[in-house]
Parts: C-alpha cells; structure tokens; sequence
C-alpha cells in the first residue's frame, strides 16, 4: 500500500491525498494485509498475475479501498485516529496504528480477527487468550461481537462468512501487536540480534516503524541491512470495476524491495504477529521463552502467564492519550503517546 491520490475527500471536505502523511497508515494498512492474506488465503499464497484472483482476495482488497465503507480504508483509518487523539492529515506513530487498527477489526465480522496491543512491552497470555477465546469466560470478559446480519462481509459472500465461523469456532485468529521504544533517539545495539530474531518466527509479520516522520514496513533482513516496503511513491486512487474486480497491478511490487542499514531505524517501532490457531500461539510463546534466554541480545519485550499487580485494573486507563502539547522536537523523535512506553537500557 502505498500514498494514493484523487481519492473521495476524508470526511466529506477532507484531504484528497495522503501523500506527506499517511505513510504510517499505510505501513500499517501493510502488516495488516499480511495478517489477512494469511488469515483467508494461507501464508504460502503468492499473488501471480496470470491467474484468475481468488474471491477471498477480492475480498481482501475491497476492505483497503480509498472510500469510507471500506473496513480498512485510508478514510476509516484517520477518521479513528481522531479518537487517539490523532487529527486528519497529521503523522501516526507505530502506536497510534496498532491502537486505531485494533478498534476497526471489531467491525470486520467476515475474518473475525482478534487484534491484541501489547502494552508496556509485555505480552500477557491470560489476556490473549480471553480475547481469542471469549466463549470461555475469564471473569466474564468478552470481545466485542458485532450484532445483526449483513449480505456481505468485504464483498465476500454469507457462504464463506460462514465457512470464516466454522473455521474460527474455537479459536479468533490473532494478530498480536506490541508497541517499542528500543532506545531514545538512535536503537539500543543490544536489540539488534533480538530484532534479527524475530524476523526469523514463523508467525512474524514483520515490524512497522521507519525514520523519524518517514515510515516503512520491515519485512526481512540480510546480514546488517533490513528489507522493507516504502510506501512514499504517490499513485491514483484505484476504482473496482464494473464487474466487481479490483485491477491490483498498483498494489504489487514491480521491483525488489529497498534496504537499509539496521542501525538506521528509528526505535519507536511496533512489532506483529499472526497465529491462527491455539497452537499456533502456544508454539509463539515457546519460541518468545527461547529468545529471551539466549544471549545474542536483550529481550524486547516480557511473556507472563498473568497480568502483573502493577499494571492498571482497567483497559481504558491503558489507553489514556497523554496531556501535553507536541513540539517540534518531540515530533522528531517521539510519538505522542510515548509516554505510555517503559525506556528500555543496559
């Protein structure tokens, strides 16, 4: 996903672009994408322009559109980020995205994924499983269901929304999201190997984060340097067709992607993964244990089984927007929300 112009303006008078702004949104529309091509379509599918698209892609691909009625569109994004605090046509930090990515998922009733953020650099198992597995009752919490039927999920016909439930009876496929700082103004060395690391998981998505007010979506690495996608090219805003297909080419990488050495990435970062199943989450939790007791660097983040005593009884305290006007150095270095993240050191 990449800027688009001459889409149907935000809000009614809204910005017509997002170019010089909405690469985070972008960047965040990506790991998503990810998440949902593995979620309907498998994670050894590959896109090959001489076949036919399957339904499910189409379907996908109507969820990113440029338009308000699209689940993920640029439109749903901004409009939420407006909660987190966020105005139309201003920056997102890898937080704000995962925050506002979280809350739109719940009206996605087609792939009923389940977006868990992690905050404060610790995965809590008791709370993902609660969220993934509702029907169970932790106390008596629930995810939010969405109530009343629609002809269509996404352009995807009731059939395969039914199949989607069958598929997902015991278990909300997950995407997990967890928000880092990995240093103050450059990353923290002794995140590299970690980082390396998780690349290497099976369940891993890959990293949104980027230079400072300029985001990229990390999805590998070779020797020192990060591959990713830019999402910093600005192309037309893409209608379906009559027919109800989307032409996808724009949506394709027609050149290898670009690098750039580690070290250059800024530390506010938010790491995903995707688990479609239970043991698929179990088997992430062993390897996040294997990580953290291997000495090639420290731990990004902590795995407990329950929710520490020092963390906050409520949800809604967690997403408190702090108090404070940005400046312009804040901006360089900082997301706005920084203050909900633990600085991690030697």
């Amino acid at each position: 996903f990449t800027y688009r112009k001459n889409f149907p303006p935000i809000g009614g008078t809204g910005p017509t672009s997002d170019t010089g702004w909405g690469c985070m949104l972008r960047c965040g529309q990506m790991i998503l994408g990810e998440a949902l091509v593995r979620r309907h379509l498998g994670q050894d599918w590959r896109w090959m322009r001489s076949q036919p698209p399957r339904e499910e892609y189409i379907s996908i691909l109507n969820a990113f559109l440029d338009k308000k009625d699209g689940y993920y569109s640029l439109h749903q994004i901004a409009q939420m980020g407006v909660g987190e605090g966020k105005s139309i046509g201003q920056w997102y930090g890898p937080n704000t995205v995962a925050q506002v990515l979280k809350k739109l998922a719940v009206f996605d009733s087609w792939s009923r994924l389940a977006v868990h953020v992690a905050m404060d650099n610790t995965v809590v198992i008791e709370e993902i499983k609660r969220l993934c597995m509702p029907w169970l009752d932790y106390g008596g919490a629930a995810c939010v269901e969405l109530q009343g039927g629609m002809p269509e999920r996404n352009g995807c016909l009731e059939g395969a929304c039914a199949l989607a439930e069958e598929e997902t009876a015991l278990w909300k496929p997950l995407l997990l999201l967890i928000p880092l700082r990995l240093g103050l103004s450059d990353i923290n060395e002794a995140y590299i190997e970690t980082l390396k690391q998780c690349f290497q998981l099976p369940q891993s998505l890959g990293v949104i984060g980027g230079k400072p007010n300029h985001a990229h979506y990390f999805i590998g690495y070779v020797g020192e340097e990060l591959i990713y996608l830019d999402p910093h090219t600005t192309q037309p805003a893409v209608e379906p067709c009559e027919d109800s297909q989307v032409p996808d080419d724009t949506y394709h990488c027609q050149h290898p992607p670009c690098r750039m050495h580690i070290c250059e990435i800024d530390p506010s970062i938010a790491v995903g993964f995707f688990c479609r199943t239970e043991d698929d989450f179990d088997d992430l939790c062993m390897r996040f244990r294997k990580l953290s007791h291997t000495r090639a660097g420290l731990p990004m983040f902590e795995l407990v089984d329950c929710q520490p005593s020092h963390f906050a009884c409520s949800v809604d305290v967690l997403n408190l927007n702090p108090d404070f006007s940005d400046s312009d150095r804040l901006e360089r270095f900082f997301d706005s929300e920084d203050e909900e993240f633990e600085i991690l050191s030697l």
